[in-house]
C-alpha cells in the first residue's frame, strides 16, 4: 500500500491531507484558494493519484502559508508513501501544451532534493493569486519528498495557461517516476540506495 494521511497544525494554518500513489484520480480538494483548488485537482486527475486536502489558514493575511503548507504536507505524504523506493522508475518527464503556452517538466524521485523554475510570467496574477506562489509550493514539495524537480515555460502569453501547464506536466511526470518498474529489482540507484 502506497498510501499515507498527514496533518500539520501551525498558528498560521491547519492542513489534512490524505494521498494514495495507486489512486484514480479521485478525491476532494479544500484549500479556501479556488485557484489553487483548481491546480490541485488537475495534480491528482493526471498523476492518478487519490488526493484529499483540507486546509484552513491566514487567507486573511495572505494566500502565502497556506500554499507553501500544503507543499510541505504533500511533499511529506509523497516521501512516507514511496517507502524505501524499491522498483520505482524513479524519472518522468512531461512537455505539455496549453493552447498557446507550453510547459515541461523533469523530475527525479531520486532522493536529492532541488527546484529550478524557469518562469518569466511569476509576478502576474490569476484573479488574486499570484503565479510566484507556485515557486513557493513547488519548492516545499521538493525538499519534503525528497525530489529532483525542474519546471520551464517554454512560452505561453495567458497566466492562467502557464500555471496549467505547469501542474499538468509535473503531474504526468509524477505519474511516470513513481510507477513500479517490473525490471527492476532493487532501488534505482547505482549507489544501492536512496
Amino acid at each position: 500500500m502506497r498510501s499515507v494521511t498527514i496533518e500539520r497544525n501551525t498558528k498560521e494554518t491547519q492542513v489534512s491531507l490524505a494521498l494514495d500513489l495507486d489512486g484514480s484520480g479521485a478525491g476532494t480538494v479544500e484549500t479556501g484558494i479556488g485557484f489553487f483548488d483548481h491546480m490541485l485537482e488537475l495534480l491528482k486527475k493526471h498523476a492518478l493519484i487519490d488526493l484529499t486536502v483540507k486546509a484552513t489558514g491566514d487567507l486573511h493575511v495572505d494566500y502565502h502559508h497556506t500554499v507553501e503548507d500544503v507543499g510541505l504536507v504533500l511533499g511529506k505524504a509523497l516521501n512516507a508513501a514511496l517507502g524505501d523506493r524499491r522498483g520505482l522508475t524513479r524519472y518522468g518527464f512531461a512537455s505539455i501544451p496549453m493552447d498557446e503556452a507550453l510547459c515541461e517538466t523533469s523530475l527525479d524521485l531520486g532522493g536529492r532534493p532541488f527546484l529550478v523554475m524557469q518562469c518569466p510570467m511569476k509576478h502576474l496574477f490569476v484573479k488574486d493569486f499570484e503565479v510566484k506562489l507556485l515557486e513557493e509550493f513547488f519548492r516545499a514539495v521538493a525538499v519534503e519528498a525528497r525530489a529532483n524537480i525542474h519546471l520551464r515555460q517554454v512560452y505561453g502569453d495567458e497566466t492562467h495557461h502557464v500555471c496549467e501547464g505547469f501542474f499538468k506536466s509535473f503531474a504526468r511526470a509524477l505519474r511516470q517516476a513513481k510507477a513500479i518498474d517490473p525490471l527492476e529489482t532493487g532501488v534505482p540507484s547505482s549507489k544501492g540506495v536512496i
